[in-house]
């Protein structure tokens, strides 16, 4: 009779650095979803009410670095469009990024980058702490332009403004709320109670 040892050594199927990522990008897209149902119309603007997504994607992009930032609102943007209700005002349904406001929806992936690439000082993430204010600033700067500037493109292809009319109930008359957000952002970001661990 033979004797045949077993020995099991574990085996890691999935990546652990991978799945905390993903679960990271998972929640941030959740709180983007969130921050959709804290709407409210612009007195001076037709086009869009104000949300609260932009800081989600802003956070995104600074807490995630730029590759799971995008990776966070690319899971955003396919829930939203399968059903989830969670575009502005608890909407759902692909139909939402065809329509007038989804030249803003789609930008959030690229703005997420864009905050990340900025902020991170490239493609790599760096410890937020690392991160100087004025990296933050100017990426969640770059990331309102890119959204605005493809919510402006929505508008003219969609409703038919012309470009003056786009910027100034698309873009102009959002800038003070974006300024809060910002404003809001750095501070989360920069927070010694916030731990991303």
């Amino acid at each position: 009779m033979v004797a045949v040892s077993t020995r099991t050594e574990d085996v890691d199927l999935v990546d652990a650095d991978l799945t905390l990522n993903f679960a990271r990008a998972a929640m941030l897209a959740a709180l983007v979803g969130a921050f959709a149902y804290v709407s409210f119309p612009n007195p001076v603007s037709p086009a869009a009410n104000v949300t609260l997504q932009v800081l989600g994607v802003f956070l995104a992009g600074a807490l995630l670095g730029p590759k799971w930032g995008t990776v966070s609102l690319c899971l955003y943007l396919a829930a939203g469009s399968l059903g989830a209700p969670i575009f502005s005002g608890g909407a759902a349904g692909f139909g939402h990024l065809l329509g007038s406001t989804g030249g803003y929806l789609l930008s959030y992936p690229l703005a997420a980058g864009l905050v990340g690439a900025v902020a991170h000082g490239g493609l790599e993430t760096v410890p937020r702490e690392e991160i100087p204010v004025w990296r933050l600033v100017a990426g969640m700067v770059g990331g309102i332009v890119v959204i605005y500037a493809l919510g402006m493109a929505g508008l003219m292809v969609v409703v038919g403004y012309s470009l003056s009319k786009a910027f100034a109930v698309g873009a102009a008359a959002f800038i003070p709320a974006e300024a809060v957000k910002l404003a809001a952002a750095v501070g989360i970001v920069r927070s010694d109670a916030l731990a991303v661990e």
